[in-house]
């Protein structure tokens, strides 16, 4: 008996101890594996969403020249052939981009020629509201316009330092291409300081493969922090669309403009007075100059700044305040973007020796006219030469400096800005010939005009 208590105590303590031993060996059930966090998805969507609230579509009504067989518009074609007089004007609706970089005053920067001509503007805001604009101020040589709009809880945009752009660096384009609205896209900066392309009258572009096609003008070009950086204004191509050469105003020329057009409405231009070539290194052989890059005068206009400072025919002009000059478009460039009464200081070099000018620029001399004192049917018009070169210097003529709306040569299709080209088929590029030529008119007056890159006849009955 005792055997079998014992065995049952040994049996009893065996089973304890495979428990206890069970219990102790049993391991810990495996840890769930640990989960992956994804890496986060590069995405450009917080600075898309920073930015597209300040910028809009923009949507111009008006009248435009119709590019027309001048000769239908000729008065002595029309009296040998009875060819009907063809309409003048035609009523257009266009697309355009804009942006806010005043959100307190309503302030919009867009291109000049997406509001050019227009007789009523709106703009289109990302939360749907259209707002009615009128302009502030317009410079078709920079191509530059200021819109006004008034409304509440507007969104606007830092400017950034455009100069501090690097070619590579990553931009965006933000605008209205095509009518669409609202449309980003992306790629990097490919080129700075492009210029002599024609596309305006003064030139520094930013050239970026983002693409801008058609109604992206006068939209944004932003770099990664959301800044302005340039205003997107031209494309070139040969189908007129995207072919990854875009170019926008950098944002450190616009601003100057943009500050001259809000606060007196027009551009008030200093002239240095000088005729510049590029400097070529057969020049630069030949003459000696020392130097293979610069703006050579070849003139200094009497009584000029230039004229005034002590410069000469032959000097190379090789910096303004100490940013390199490359050429002659270059230098007419950086004057052109001074303002009236501005001291400059000259880096130039004078028969291989170095030499510094100081003077503040001064305003072209103007000769004007006005036309009720050549012909009845050109009164409310005033008359002046071309103080600034048109299309690069390759049009010639008598600018139209002011032509009131109740005008009878307003109404006939006569604009401010228009170049005279000739006059009855005689070319005039002097008040005294223009003015000789209108006098001896007769029953009609017609006009050859240059209006951006158009050419036509316009008959003053």
């Amino acid at each position: 008996m005792r055997r079998v208590i014992l065995a049952m105590f040994f049996v009893s303590s065996a089973l304890f101890d495979l428990q206890a031993q069970s219990t102790k060996t049993k391991p810990a059930p495996a840890p769930s594996a640990p989960s992956r966090a994804r890496p986060p998805v590069p995405t450009l969507a917080p600075v898309v969403q920073q930015v597209a609230p300040a910028v809009v579509s923009v949507a111009v009504q008006g009248k435009m020249t119709v590019s027309a067989n001048p000769l239908f518009n000729d008065p002595f074609f029309r009296q040998f052939f009875g060819a009907p007089r063809q309409p003048l004007q035609q009523e257009f609706h266009a697309a355009g981009s804009g942006v806010i970089v005043d959100a307190d005053r309503g302030y919009v920067l867009t291109n000049n020629h997406v509001i050019q001509n227009a007789d009523r503007i709106t703009i289109d805001l990302s939360d749907g509201r259209e707002l009615d604009a009128k302009i502030a101020g317009a410079d078709p040589a920079t191509d530059i316009a200021v819109l006004q709009v008034q409304g509440t809880g507007l969104s606007s945009l830092k400017l950034g330092n455009s100069d501090q752009l690097r070619v590579g660096d990553f931009v965006l384009a933000v605008g209205n291409p095509f009518g669409l609205g609202g449309t980003v896209t992306y790629g990097i900066v490919s080129a700075k300081g492009r210029s002599g392309l024609g596309i305006e009258g003064y030139e520094d572009f930013i050239q970026t493969d983002a693409s801008i096609n058609p109604g992206n003008s006068g939209g944004a070009l932003v770099n990664l922090d959301g800044e302005l950086v340039g205003i997107n204004t031209a494309i070139i191509g040969p189908s007129g669309g995207n072919v990854g050469v875009g170019l926008a105003i950098p944002i450190n020329m616009v601003s100057g403009v943009m500050q001259q057009l809000i606060k007196h409405g027009r551009i008030e231009r200093g002239q240095l007075g000088v005729e510049a070539q590029d400097v070529s290194p057969q020049i630069a052989r030949a003459l000696h100059l020392g130097v293979n890059t610069g703006a050579l005068v070849s003139k200094v206009a009497p009584g000029s700044a230039a004229a005034k400072a002590g410069m000469k025919a032959g000097d190379v002009i090789t910096a303004i305040d100490s940013v390199p000059v490359r050429g002659a478009a270059d230098l007419r460039t950086k004057i052109g973007l001074r303002q009236l009464g501005q001291t400059i200081r000259i880096q130039a070099v004078r028969d291989g020796k170095a030499m510094t000018f100081t003077t503040a620029l001064a305003t072209a001399v103007a000769e004007q006219v006005s036309g009720d004192s050549l012909d009845d049917r050109l009164t409310g018009v005033t008359f002046g030469t071309l103080t600034e070169p048109a299309d690069n210097g390759e049009v010639a003529g008598i600018e139209v400096e002011h032509a009131a709306p109740n005008s009878a040569a307003y109404q006939e299709g006569l604009r401010q800005g228009d170049i005279i080209t000739s006059v009855n088929r005689q070319p005039v590029t002097t008040l005294s010939e223009f003015s000789a030529v209108v006098k001896a008119a007769g029953d009609a007056i017609v006009f050859t005009i240059v209006r951006g890159d158009q050419s036509f006849y316009l008959a003053i009955q």
